[in-house]
């Protein structure tokens, strides 16, 4: 992501309603954020992630509304799990609302199990988040297997 993209973003973040402080972000030095663009250059989604230690917390990722089910948020977690395996994640960390089936689906894709939840941890619905956990080999970035620790089904 560059600079001049903050606009694009922020608007993406503010008509999902994601609470993400673009501008903030940036300045974070364990923020990362990868972009989504269409042929035309324009931006379709963003990805947020925070490197913590040897984790990688996956903080949000979001498509414009109108550019859904096209593949970026899959290229998005792409960028992310290549990133990963750069600085050698141990572990990638995410939360995603209990009802938000198809992000669980695109996220068992990639390997992610649901490990807890957490109750009530959407503030404005109220609504519980899914802990989900993909573990990395550091030396060779392979996935490790997993198993889910809860049912994600409410």
């Amino acid at each position: 992501m560059k600079r001049a993209d903050v606009s694009s973003v922020q608007a993406i973040s503010d008509s999902a309603r994601a609470g993400v402080d673009v501008r903030a972000e940036l300045e974070r030095e364990h923020a990362r954020i990868w972009v989504a663009r269409d042929e035309h250059g324009a931006i379709r989604g963003f990805c947020l992630a925070w490197v913590v230690a040897d984790e990688l917390h996956l903080i949000n990722i979001a498509t414009d509304a109108a550019h859904r089910r096209r593949g970026f948020g899959r290229r998005l977690m792409q960028a992310f799990m290549s990133f990963a395996r750069e600085i050698s994640a141990r572990l990638l960390l995410l939360e995603v609302r209990r009802s938000n089936r198809g992000a669980i689906g695109l996220y068992r894709q990639f390997g992610f199990v649901a490990m807890g939840f957490r109750r009530g941890y959407y503030q404005q619905t109220n609504e519980d988040a899914v802990e989900m956990m993909l573990a990395l080999d550091p030396k060779t970035g392979q996935i490790q297997p997993g198993r889910d620790e809860v049912c994600v089904v409410p």
